[in-house]
């Protein structure tokens, strides 16, 4: 079959129309992004500046998985906070258990810990497999604090990612291959503190030959990686790429770090229980807290025993000025947030509607794509599926950053978002919640089939 090209002239167009149809629709969101003077790039974070249409909405409410701007118009939202709300806004249980720690227990951070913190412990043992945790406040940090034990417990300077990964702001995973493959900072990184081949190794995603290259050099630490990548599309492992991992690691003395920050997505488990992955270390933030700041990591308990033997030693200080830890990590607050969504919001049964409802999202979107003879591939990972622009779907982080299609993405977006859909700003990420509706999916199928005959004219 010949895939349609399309017409550049006729999209800008159509993205200016949409531009304007934004504006008309959000006159108080507008104003307040126009009056924010004290605010950097007038949005309280920078990447907030990501959302189409030149300003974005502003939050009035949000539950379930329907957010209200501030000019009254409500949004089916499958954004779901780029999995921080994957649970849906404000689920009952994790409202209640915050509640009662903030106004009914009291105190929200003491340097004490509770009992909950045993029991979400323990729940994340049960879905992930790894006997010990130890909590965070994002993903981010859990990456940051447990690449420094992998550097402690193997005694080497250096970590391996892959191409365009996504672990948060961690400086050493922000690499691409350069000349000979050597890793060289990602176009855009801010001021990155040293050359990253100095912390790092980088390969490409779906590249064993590559990884067998690299990790030969018996300089790295760790292996970090999402078991299919994100923030960059979806890249989708290819068949035994991940058991390949994993022997490599074994073969070499490298510790295999999986972080689940997004791919949580594929069951309660994650991919790790689904496809068997036995990492040496986990990660996982922004889903487990039902919105709440939440972080932790996992350990086995030969890595754990390892660094407590040298912890006992004197060769390192894992409870005081080692670098591990903050005052706010694992706080009564964020641990009573945890318990609640794991144990009553994020449960297998959610998990088995919501990745039925995907199923069905994705149905929709790939018949729209193939009526209209699109260039466009969709990839799933259980309750989360991304389109890309290009087709077939990219293999590896760099061939998903080259397909990147700006122009279009602010058309799919506007035009999705100016007709009550939002998906994620940052990529076209849907993600189905527990509070997700057969309703919501038929919506966007329709306007999605809308959208692509709007758009070949």
């Amino acid at each position: 079959m010949t895939l349609r090209t399309i017409d550049r002239t006729r999209l800008q167009t159509l993205v200016d129309r949409e531009r304007a149809t934004h504006s008309d629709r959000h006159p108080k969101c507008r104003a307040a992004f126009e009056s924010a003077e004290h605010l950097f790039g007038r949005v309280p974070m920078t990447w907030m500046s990501k959302w189409s249409g030149r300003f974005p909405m502003y939050l009035a409410g949000a539950q379930g998985s329907e957010i209200t701007c501030i000019d009254g118009l409500t949004h089916i939202d499958f954004a779901l906070g780029d999995t921080g709300a994957m649970s849906g806004h404000s689920p009952q249980a994790t409202a209640d258990a915050v509640q009662e720690r903030v106004s009914t227990l009291g105190g929200i951070t003491t340097m004490l810990p509770t009992e909950q913190a045993e029991l979400v412990a323990a729940e994340l043992a049960r879905r992930f497999g790894l006997p010990l945790w130890s909590f965070t406040l994002s993903a981010t940090d859990a990456n940051r604090w447990a690449i420094r034990l992998a550097r402690l417990v193997t005694g080497r300077p250096k970590i391996l990612v892959f191409s365009y990964c996504y672990h948060g702001s961690v400086d050493e995973t922000f690499a691409v291959p350069g000349a000979g493959g050597v890793a060289v900072s990602r176009p855009g990184n801010v001021a990155p503190p040293v050359p990253l081949h100095e912390t790092t190794r980088v390969v490409e995603f779906n590249d064993l030959d590559a990884l067998a290259r690299e990790l030969a050099h018996g300089d790295v630490a760790a292996v970090l990686t999402e078991p299919a990548l994100t923030n960059i599309g979806i890249v989708a492992p290819e068949p035994g790429f991940l058991q390949g991992l994993r022997q490599l690691c074994d073969d070499t003395g490298t510790l295999l770090m999986i972080d689940e920050t997004h791919t949580i997505s594929v069951g309660p488990g994650g991919a790790t229980r689904a496809w068997d992955l036995r990492p040496d270390i986990f990660i996982i933030g922004k889903s487990i807290g039902g919105g709440i700041p939440s972080g932790a990591y996992g350990l086995t308990a030969e890595v754990a025993a390892r660094i407590t033997a040298l912890a006992e030693s004197g060769e390192a200080d894992i409870v005081d000025v080692g670098g591990v830890g903050g005052t706010l990590a694992g706080n009564a607050l964020s641990t009573a947030a945890m318990y609640a969504t794991l144990t009553q919001v994020l449960t297998d049964e959610a998990f088995a509607r919501m990745i039925d409802l995907c199923d069905e999202y994705v149905q929709g979107v790939r018949a729209a794509v193939a009526e209209f003879e699109l260039p466009w591939s969709l990839t799933q990972l259980g309750a989360r599926a991304e389109y890309r622009f290009t087709s077939p779907a990219p293999r590896s982080g760099s061939e998903s950053a080259a397909a990147a299609d700006d122009v279009l993405d602010e058309y799919a977006h506007l035009w999705l978002s100016n007709r009550g859909v939002l998906i994620t700003p940052f990529h076209n990420m849907a993600l189905m919640g527990p509070d997700t509706t057969r309703e919501h999916v038929a919506q966007h199928t329709a306007l999605f089939r809308e959208m692509c005959a709007d758009l070949v004219g």
